[in-house]
């Protein structure tokens, strides 16, 4: 491995580090000082070793027999949110939904109030064009930063990201270290009123107290993909200690001590009733990597 500013740690356990808890190990884990650190590190990598963000790994099952190479995750030095303007913020890639929406909220900018429903950070946002409630990240992305697998730092616009439903066409390895948002002027306490309405709403509909992984499916076109679930029977459906949520249809759950296999069969599990039930086929939505033990 090149040597660090930040840390690098071999052998290091994942399942602390993601919503399930539940799975392997990284082969490395490097957590890099600053941008300057990490881009240094990649360049300096050999380039057959493979590299993945991680963020608060809430939208991720990491697979029992861990993950190979190196596991990038970033602390706070990018977790910052600055404001550039009356109605734009830079982001770091490290930076959760909550400290982003907060930090809008309190610079008078509208429009971003979505994020607060989304656990996760910055870079796990623009790579997946996290949404909710009506909006998405490409409804406020005006560009990022990120660094290639090869270490070359390179600023991309929103038209270069190809954003469809969950969807970017960021490039493998690649590690997004900051965005700039865009909403509009508004007032500080109708966004902390829009911030709370969205609250209650997850509070009330979503499994938020378990160890689950968010949104196990994307909705098809047409469809709600908890709606497919629940007319296929699958509303508390087990295998071992993972559990389809009787309150939210469309989360997963580790209720103690389920693997990573045992959530992601009762996924596909769940996938093939809804495909003899309906005829859809439900696309997964919580990222799956690693490898099997």
């Amino acid at each position: 491995m090149p040597a660090v500013r930040g840390k690098l740690t071999p052998g290091a356990p994942l399942a602390p580090l993601v919503w399930f808890k539940s799975g392997g190990s990284a082969e490395w884990l490097f957590e890099p000082k600053d941008v300057d650190d990490l881009a240094a590190f990649l360049a300096d990598l050999d380039p057959a070793v493979p590299v993945m963000g991680l963020g608060l790994g809430s939208n991720m099952i990491v697979r029992d027999g861990g993950v190979p190479g190196v596991v990038v995750r970033l602390g706070k030095a990018f977790a910052r949110v600055e404001r550039l303007d009356p109605t734009t913020l830079r982001c770091g890639g490290g930076a959760s939904g909550i400290l982003v929406s907060s930090s809008a909220r309190d610079a008078g900018i509208g429009g971003v109030e979505f994020l607060r429903s989304i656990p996760g950070t910055v870079g796990g946002f623009v790579r997946m064009n996290g949404g909710a409630y009506g909006r998405e990240v490409k409804d406020i992305l005006v560009e990022c930063d990120i660094v290639l697998r090869s270490g070359e730092r390179r600023t991309l616009a929103l038209a270069d990201l190809g954003y469809t439903y969950r969807h970017s066409e960021l490039p493998d390895g690649a590690i997004v270290v900051s965005a700039t948002f865009r909403g509009h002027p508004d007032e500080p306490e109708a966004i902390q009123r829009e911030m709370d309405r969205i609250a209650a709403e997850r509070e009330a509909s979503q499994p938020l107290r378990s160890k689950t992984g968010g949104s196990t499916f994307k909705n098809p076109i047409g469809h709600k993909a908890w709606a497919l679930v629940d007319a296929a029977g699958c509303r508390g459906l087990r295998r071992g200690d993972a559990q389809v949520s009787e309150k939210h249809c469309n989360f997963l759950l580790n209720l103690g001590a389920a693997s990573s296999a045992d959530i992601e069969a009762l996924g596909e599990e769940v996938r093939t009733r809804v495909k003899a039930h309906s005829g859809v086929t439900l696309e997964w939505e919580i990222q799956r990597v690693g490898v099997a033990k």
